[in-house]
C-alpha cells in the first residue's frame, strides 16, 4: 500500500536534525493536498511561481500561520506581489532586483527575509550571482536596510556525480562563512536554503538549514 502524504512527512522529519527547516514545495500541488500536509505539521510551504501562489494563498487564509517561500525565478514587474505574499525570498539573484525589492520593501512597510542565489557552477539554466560578482557587490547590498538578507541559495546543475553536487553545497557553505566573517552590518548568513528531493541528504551533510522538498513528500501528484 502506497504511504499516504502524513506517513511520508512523518517517516522525513523523524529524520532530520533539528536544524534544518522543511520547505515543503507546493509547486502544481493543490490545494488539498496542502491542506493534508498543514494537518501532517508542515507549515513552511514554497512556490516556484507568484501567481500560482496567489490562488492558492487566497483559498487557504484560514490557515494563518504559514510562512511562504518564494523558490521559483523572480520578475522584476512581480516583484510588489511577490513582497505581499511571501515572507521568504530565497531566489534573490541579482543586484539590480535586490534594489528593486529593497525600494519597493520601503514603500510598504515591510521587511521580507531574502536568500542571496548563488550560482556555484556555470548552469545556462539557473539565474544567480557567479562567486566573484557577489564578493564585489555585498558592500551595495549591504545598504539596503529593508531587507534581511539572512543566507545563500544554491541549486546544482543537473547531471551532477554526489561527489560534484557535494562540492557544490560545501562551496556554498563556505562562501557564507567567508561573508560572516567580512562582519557586514546587514548581511546575516545564518540559513543556507540547499537540497531538494534527489539530493537533501548531501546538503544537509554540507550545512544545509533549509531544504525543499516536492516530489519526496508529494509524489508525482499533479495538477494542470
Amino acid at each position: 500500500m502506497a504511504e499516504s502524504i502524513a506517513e511520508r512527512i512523518t517517516n522525513i522529519r523523524s529524520n532530520l536534525p533539528k536544524s534544518v527547516r522543511l520547505i515543503a514545495v507546493t509547486k502544481q500541488v493543490s490545494v488539498d493536498t496542502i491542506r493534508a500536509a498543514y494537518q501532517a505539521g508542515i507549515r513552511d510551504f514554497g512556490e516556484n511561481r507568484v501567481q500560482e501562489a496567489e490562488t492558492k494563498q487566497a483559498q487557504l487564509q484560514n490557515l494563518p500561520d504559514i510562512t511562504w517561500h518564494l523558490i521559483g525565478h523572480l520578475q522584476s514587474n512581480k516583484a510588489i506581489k511577490a513582497l505581499k505574499q511571501f515572507q521568504w525570498i530565497h531566489s534573490v539573484d541579482s543586484l539590480k532586483l535586490a534594489k528593486r525589492l529593497n525600494t519597493i520593501a520601503e514603500e510598504l512597510s515591510c521587511s521580507p527575509n531574502i536568500c542571496l542565489q548563488v550560482k556555484i557552477l556555470p548552469d545556462d539554466n539557473k539565474s544567480g550571482w557567479t562567486i566573484p560578482d557577489l564578493m564585489s557587490d555585498l558592500t551595495e547590498l549591504n545598504q539596503f536596510q529593508n531587507l534581511n538578507i539572512q543566507g545563500l541559495m544554491a541549486i546544482p546543475p543537473q547531471g551532477l556525480e554526489d561527489l560534484q553536487t557535494l562540492s557544490v553545497f560545501e562551496t556554498t557553505q563556505k562562501l557564507a562563512q567567508e561573508i560572516n566573517q567580512k562582519k557586514l552590518s546587514n548581511i546575516k548568513m545564518q540559513e543556507l536554503s540547499m537540497g531538494m528531493s534527489g539530493d537533501y541528504n548531501l546538503a544537509i551533510s554540507a550545512g544545509a538549514t533549509m531544504i525543499r522538498l516536492g516530489r519526496t513528500l508529494f509524489g508525482e501528484r499533479r495538477i494542470k
